[in-house]
């Protein structure tokens, strides 16, 4: 598809950046646009009509500007959108919308929430005395600006939670993010000391008899034959040495995995208790639980509209139980791409899954794996 024939495409150049951040709302709210036309004070059409058309056409250039703007071009976009409503006001009693609309951006133009209330308070009150200049009852004009100021406050109020929102949820990503990319440094750090403690010293060894073993060869083969199996001997020990090395790094997958999982549903007003067992993985095995809690946490925190989650993880004699809770709405569950791979990584393992769901009660993912009888060693208990 190209650009052109592309809907978010057009509407993005149209709004600007910040359209990744409100989708379609700048559109949806010139729908408010209709109430230039409702012609409450009941007046020939031909008084209005034309102003009110033309008011509108100067009106979308300003509003769409204002999306692309910030700072003093910010605020100079508000005021003339502002002056366009006092302008329209003897023509068409509905012109207090625009100064509705300047009130949406005061938001973005980073001011405080008590700030947004007193400049919309001010500017209502200078509202209330032109509407009094231009020959309007004073209750009528008291009547329209508290109006005004009701809606402007309510609709501002709202539009500065949502950015206050998305700041905080982007703050949390970066740091989501973050814990990824300090895990994986963290983890290529710890490959790099492992081979050099672990292999700098065998690599020498083997090096060194290796060349005995070649001098020896023609004058006492025994002691030459000596050489090489200490030689095959060392090279088996750093073999188990490096699968121990490797069994060790990859059992940080589940509990950075884990520290992610916290950051995504925190962003989400959701807490998260878990729970790593104190017995090693085996690599591919940790492997498959932290792959399967990515994809349930992902779950919980698009669908489950939950305010606690917990994972657990037991490890017995012959077994490996994976638990993923919520406390959300609960619901059906319609197979999909990411409980299919769940499945089909699980099963490749001889795991198996189940998923209890009913509305109201929440979730409950269930992921039990055969444990190899040689798995042994011990990992950090980390809790939440």
């Amino acid at each position: 598809m190209t650009a052109t024939s592309n809907p978010a495409s057009w509407q993005r150049r149209l709004i600007g950046p910040r359209y990744d951040e409100v989708g379609s709302a700048p559109l949806w709210s010139l729908l408010y646009l209709m109430f230039l036309f409702m012609n409450w004070a009941n007046r020939p059409w031909q008084e209005w009509i034309g102003p009110s058309v033309l008011s509108v056409i100067v009106f979308l250039p300003l509003y769409f500007l204002a999306y692309r703007s910030s700072g003093r071009h910010l605020l100079i976009c508000e005021a003339a959108i502002a002056a366009l409503g006092f302008a329209l006001t003897p023509i068409n009693i509905c012109a207090n919308t625009y100064l509705i609309y300047a009130a949406v951006f005061l938001p973005q133009a980073g001011l405080s929430l008590r700030a947004i209330i007193v400049t919309i308070a001010v500017g209502m009150a200078l509202y209330a005395a032109w509407l009094l200049l231009y020959g309007m009852p004073m209750q009528y004009a008291v009547l329209v600006a508290c109006i005004s100021l009701i809606l402007a406050i309510a609709i501002t109020a709202a539009n500065s939670f949502h950015r206050e929102k998305r700041l905080r949820q982007a703050e949390l990503k970066l740091s989501h993010d973050e814990v990824r990319r300090l895990g994986a440094l963290a983890e290529r750090e710890r490959i790099g000391r492992d081979l050099h403690d672990l292999l700098g010293h065998t690599l020498s060894l083997i090096t060194l008899k290796s060349e005995l073993a070649a001098r020896l060869f023609d004058r006492d083969p025994l002691a030459a034959r000596r050489e090489i199996l200490d030689v095959e001997r060392v090279a088996r020990d750093a073999l188990a040495q490096v699968r121990r090395a490797v069994s060790g790094i990859r059992a940080a997958g589940l509990s950075a995995e884990l520290a992610a999982a916290r950051l995504l549903l925190e962003s989400s007003d959701v807490r998260l208790d878990y729970a790593l067992p104190d017995t090693a993985l085996p690599p591919e095995l940790e492997t498959a639980l932290a792959l399967t809690v990515r994809e349930a946490i992902t779950n919980v925190q698009r669908h489950a509209r939950a305010t606690r989650a917990s994972v657990e993880i037991v490890v017995d004699a012959s077994f490996v139980r994976l638990v993923v809770a919520d406390d959300g709405r609960g619901a059906s569950i319609v197979p999909g791409n990411g409980l299919d791979g769940m499945r089909e990584r699980l099963q490749a393992l001889g795991g198996r899954l189940s998923i209890e769901s009913a509305s109201g009660q929440g979730t409950r993912l269930v992921a039990t794996v055969p444990l190899p009888p040689s798995a042994t060693g011990v990992m950090d208990v980390s809790r939440a």
